[in-house]
């Protein structure tokens, strides 16, 4: 049988434990707080392509003549653009690197190069050829970007009349989306 001294000593040092213990949990306290969290969402935008504008065969004497005659066409011309989603963004087209004695960024003379000869041709906002697409704010196309790909058609006519020698014509017109 265990002595009381052990008795007395186990037991006061049961009560000091069970003492610390509440007394721990009457005195612990809790507090709270906020954490902001932030992320800044970037404007950007990508030309993800640039399909080529390919008018076909244009044909000086017959089809495309200047007596009977019509404008060549072709709207198969389309960029693919990508821009956060609901970015303001102004697309524009340059003057190509072949432009016409009096060519501007507003009113551009395009035209595409075979050695010393050229194909005059212009590109346009829209199918019915009413708004030339150039350089500038107010002839650039406007859209309000999607968040994906962003698919807009170009637009071109080669007038009728134009008398040069058969071979491949070409010219590079700069695209700039301003965002």
């Amino acid at each position: 049988m265990p002595s009381m001294c052990c008795l007395r000593t186990a037991l006061t040092a049961a009560v000091i434990f069970a003492s610390a213990v509440l007394t721990a949990e009457a005195t612990a306290g809790t507090t709270t707080n906020n954490l902001l969290v932030t992320a800044t969402v970037a404007n950007s935008c990508a030309i993800n392509s640039a399909t080529a504008l390919a008018f076909g065969t244009y044909d000086p004497v017959g089809a495309n003549s200047a007596s009977v005659g019509t404008d060549l066409t072709a709207n198969n011309g389309l960029l693919t653009i990508t821009c956060t989603r609901s970015a303001s963004t102004t697309i524009t087209l340059g003057q190509g690197i072949n432009p016409a004695n009096g060519s501007t960024d507003t009113a551009p003379l395009r035209q595409m190069k075979l050695g010393n000869y050229v194909l005059a041709y212009t590109l346009y906002q829209d199918a019915g050829h009413t708004s030339d697409w150039g350089n500038t704010l107010g002839t650039a196309v406007q859209r309000i970007a999607s968040g994906g790909p962003d698919s807009i058609t170009v637009y071109g006519v080669v007038p009728r009349g134009q008398s040069v020698p058969a071979g491949s014509y070409t010219d590079i017109v700069v695209v700039t989306v301003t965002f």
